[in-house]
């Protein structure tokens, strides 16, 4: 028998089967790995609801806990893969946070703000939308509950695959106002509350923006436009993180700690102003060393900003679990309570085992499904550096406080964007100030052409038309959706 081990070709067919093997097990895992995060997450969804059948398998209604826990993961997952975004897209897209670093951060201090300080006691129907003794019964509000659970979390989910940040507050508001509607007809709804939402839509982005365009402004004309930038940093950026240390302080007493203690407005500012001296006088000879042997160029400005930027995108993220975390679970917790007992027209407190749901389910979302829309608000919009990304920040702060003084109630993603738009625009005016008063010392300079004009804009304003268009159809398409889910799940109920 002749051996053809040694045989060359026999090595040359043997090499082109293990490559064709390699390519296989490469376009494998190619169509696999788009697989993992819905794999993922489908394993979460379900454990929720196993969750929910251990702890009510033994008494009524408890399939249809199971279900609206199910749900309430789902949404969970939604509001971390859209919603989280906005807090940690401005600091990667300044490069003061890696991808990985941002998504961690984004964990902790999500989880610590649902758990530690997520609302305690959330109105028996999102924000007094709906009268819930429009209703008449408990298993309509059930069905109600559910529809506008499931079909705000079908919009974020069909929102984020689109790439635009969405409120996912304004989509549970949709949603019960459509279930609402379909249950109880137009005469159920509190439209002076809707028409506040409403106005909130167009007060909270311009609001965000103003103020970012303003602190740009200030960093600009105070710092980066001076001869000696070192010298004018080591003045004013003690101050510019005072205030964000006292925005934040404000900002947390009023929105996040609401469950630990009870702080009024006037209270949270004082609180606020207490903490600013404090940072104030601690941070001159911090910012003093860390300044020692920089260049007096823009560039090194960005070393100085960079850590209160990522303290600042942590805060946010702990305010925000603290506040959103209702939204996925807040629908769930008055389920679960008009299911156990038959009462849903008492204001609804959220179990631990929700909460838990939440927290984890936004964390979960954020993990698999955020990088695309942080990249989106940090990348794409417009190009931003520590400096703009911490006029975002701290206009988001800033901006919920004064909100909260007018009473008004707004999107923390509405404002979060906006603030990303303002410094944008306010970026491209500054522009071209520069170019007209360089103009008038050189008038024989040629004029820019109109193609070089349009190139010039420093806002990509195919994503501020999807994302403005896609915030102006929220509340009806999620609403509609919500109308259309709560029809089906009532005739299918009705026949069972």
């Amino acid at each position: 028998m002749t051996d053809h081990h040694g045989d060359p070709r026999h090595l040359e067919t043997l090499d082109r089967d293990l490559e064709r093997f390699s390519k296989l097990e490469g376009a494998t895992a190619y169509i696999a790995r788009p697989m993992v995060g819905p794999g993922i997450s489908l394993v979460f969804v379900v454990l929720a609801g196993l969750a929910a059948l251990v702890l009510f398998g033994q008494t009524n209604n408890a399939l249809i806990v199971v279900v609206a826990a199910c749900l309430g993961a789902y949404m969970a997952l939604n509001i971390g893969a859209n919603d989280v975004a906005n807090n940690m897209g401005p600091a990667v897209g300044a490069n003061a946070l890696t991808m990985g670093g941002a998504i961690a951060i984004a964990v902790v201090f999500e989880s610590a703000g649902a758990l530690i300080a997520g609302g305690d006691v959330v109105s028996t129907i999102a924000k007094g939308i709906i009268a819930p003794e429009s209703m008449g019964n408990a298993a309509t509000f059930i069905w109600a509950m559910m529809a506008a659970l499931l079909s705000a979390a079908l919009w974020v989910n069909l929102a984020t695959w689109v790439g635009a940040p969405v409120s996912t507050t304004h989509s549970v508001v949709g949603g019960v106002m459509g279930a609402g509607i379909s249950a109880a007809g137009f005469a159920a709804v509190n439209w002076p509350t809707m028409s506040a939402i409403a106005a909130s839509w167009v007060i909270s982005p311009v609001l965000g923006g103003v103020i970012a365009a303003l602190f740009l402004w200030l960093i600009k004309s105070r710092i980066i436009y001076r001869d000696d930038k070192i010298a004018a940093a080591r003045v004013w950026v003690p101050i510019l993180v005072a205030i964000m240390a006292g925005a934040f302080t404000a900002y947390l007493a009023l929105k996040g700690l609401k469950r630990l203690i009870s702080i009024d407005l006037s209270m949270a500012l004082l609180l606020g102003v207490a903490v600013a001296a404090v940072v104030w006088i601690v941070m001159i000879p911090l910012i003093r060393k860390q300044s020692e042997g920089l260049e007096n160029r823009n560039k090194s400005l960005k070393v100085l900003f960079g850590v209160p930027l990522v303290v600042s995108a942590a805060l946010l993220s702990f305010a925000h679990g603290a506040n959103d975390v209702a939204n996925a679970v807040g629908p769930l917790a008055a389920i679960v309570q008009a299911s156990q007992s038959g009462n849903f027209t008492e204001a609804v407190s959220i179990p631990f085992w929700v909460m838990v749901i939440g927290a984890f389910g936004i964390s979960f979302g954020l993990f698999l499904f955020g990088p695309k829309l942080i990249r989106m608000v940090g990348n794409q919009i417009t190009k931003l550096n520590p400096m703009r990304a911490y006029c975002v920040a701290l206009s988001a702060a800033i901006t919920v406080i004064v909100a909260s003084w007018l009473g008004l109630p707004v999107s923390s993603t509405h404002i979060a964007v906006g603030g990303v738009f303002g410094v944008g625009f306010f970026r491209e005016w500054d522009a071209e100030r520069r170019i007209r008063k360089a103009r008038l010392k050189m008038p024989d300079r040629p004029a820019f052409a109109p193609e070089e004009r349009r190139r010039r804009k420093l806002v990509r304003r195919s994503h501020f038309m999807t994302i403005i268009a896609a915030w102006i159809i929220t509340v009806p398409a999620a609403a509609a959706l919500s109308a259309v889910i709560f029809y089906v799940i009532a005739s299918f109920a009705g026949t069972v």
